[in-house]
């Protein structure tokens, strides 16, 4: 009897026990928490950034792209070539080359269009996670960049930098910016308004339709009308030139005034290469008072054309967009076949032109051209006229023989002219 009560004694004390312990571990987490509220309360959460703080920002885009595009990172150094989904960080240079152009998209909505034998290089793009507030800050290295800017909210800033200024740009502005080898720089100011600051400090507020240079010690000259690109005329682009006996054309190429700015000459290149590369180059001819040349000697081929003028103060206007042009030997009168011809619609004016032809066939339609590959096949997508019900298909094969059919965009139907 004793023995039993001496063990039910010793049992409750072992429960007794561990019910000291566990109240004695909530009172220990009972005052952490309390300690814990009244640090967040008086220095906030210290955990807060957790997540945010090491999220990396998307980087700077590749909108387009063509020709030799290169990509230098800032972390390694190493040089990669430029892909759709490359995406540039700060401190990241891009080089175009002879033969590449980029077109690319910043944190801001603004566009950049790097042009051939430029390096640029991306010192900030950063957005707020609201969006709201935006810093973009990229350097022109060398050669010429052309920049867009949309509506920015307040506090957005976007800065182009050169060796020789700083520039601020205002919303919906459209500006370029040069950097020559000689040490010079141009800035042209199509739309919009920048402030630009140079090595000493000094600010110059230039608006649309101003240009200004900068000497190789940094001195900005005072603002100047701004010239504008002369506008390409004839030939349209696409237009095909036939051969002459002598088994070459002549092609008047033709423009008009820039709409703003006072030209004193013009000059004009035409290649055999859309970036108008040094080994592309047929034809320069320079210091031309006339709106026209005559392009003589162009043997059959495929030839692009452009023209830019100069002022009497020695301002330049940018290139005009590259023009194409063909020149095509006479053909023998034998008809260029088409087969399977058909339009599908792909919502509004939007049509993707199908069809089969010999391969090496031009295949020509709504301003767009496409050469059939060896599998005969071709397709095309075009915007046709408002309204319209039909369009022009022209086929061209390498003898220069030519034949056009009219395609229906309601429903098909095919027919030669």
């Amino acid at each position: 009897m004793v023995t039993k009560t001496n063990r039910f004694a010793f049992d409750w004390w072992v429960v007794q026990k561990r019910t000291i312990y566990l109240g004695f571990a909530l009172l220990v987490l009972f005052v952490l928490a309390a300690a814990a509220s009244v640090y967040v309360w008086k220095f906030g959460n210290p955990l807060r950034n957790v997540g945010t703080g090491v999220k990396t920002p998307a980087g700077a885009r590749f909108i387009s792209f063509e020709g030799d595009v290169r990509v230098i990172r800032a972390s390694t150094r190493e040089t990669i070539a430029a892909r759709s989904d490359t995406e540039l960080y700060p401190g990241d240079a891009v080089q175009t080359q002879e033969s590449g152009r980029a077109r690319i998209g910043m944190a801001d909505g603004s566009t950049l269009v790097v042009r051939p034998n430029s390096i640029i290089t991306v010192r900030d793009n950063a957005r707020d996670d609201d969006g709201k507030r935006t810093n973009v800050h990229v350097v022109v290295d060398s050669g010429q960049m052309y920049v867009r800017t949309e509506q920015q909210p307040e506090g957005t800033s976007n800065v182009v930098e050169t060796p020789k200024t700083s520039n601020k740009l205002g919303e919906q502005t459209g500006a370029s910016f040069g950097v020559n080898s000689e040490g010079t720089e141009e800035i042209r100011v199509n739309t919009g308004a920048i402030e630009t600051t140079d090595g000493s400090g000094s600010k110059t507020s230039l608006s649309g339709g101003q240009y200004v240079s900068v000497n190789p010690s940094g001195t900005i000259s005072r603002p100047q009308r701004l010239l504008e690109v002369p506008l390409p005329s004839q030939p349209r682009d696409l237009d095909k030139v036939l051969v002459g006996p002598q088994g070459s054309a002549t092609v008047v190429l033709k423009w008009l005034r820039p709409p703003s700015g006072a030209p004193a000459y013009y000059r004009v290149e035409v290649a055999t290469s859309p970036f108008f590369v040094a080994d592309g180059r047929v034809i320069e001819r320079d210091q031309l008072v006339a709106m026209e040349f005559n392009a003589s000697d162009l043997r059959p081929g495929t030839y692009f054309w452009r023209v830019r003028a100069t002022a009497a103060t020695g301002q330049t206007s940018d290139w005009s967009d590259p023009k194409k042009f063909l020149v095509a030997p006479r053909g023998s009168g034998s008809q260029v076949a088409v087969s399977n011809l058909s339009a599908e619609l792909l919502g509004g004016n939007i049509y993707l032109v199908r069809g089969e032809a010999e391969p090496g066939t031009t295949i020509r339609t709504g301003g767009r051209e496409t050469l059939v590959s060896t599998g005969k096949a071709f397709q095309v997508q075009i915007t046709a006229p408002a309204g319209g019900r039909e369009i022009t298909v022209e086929a061209l094969d390498p003898s220069g023989n030519s034949s056009s059919y009219k395609l229906a965009l309601a429903g098909g139907g095919r027919g030669r002219d």
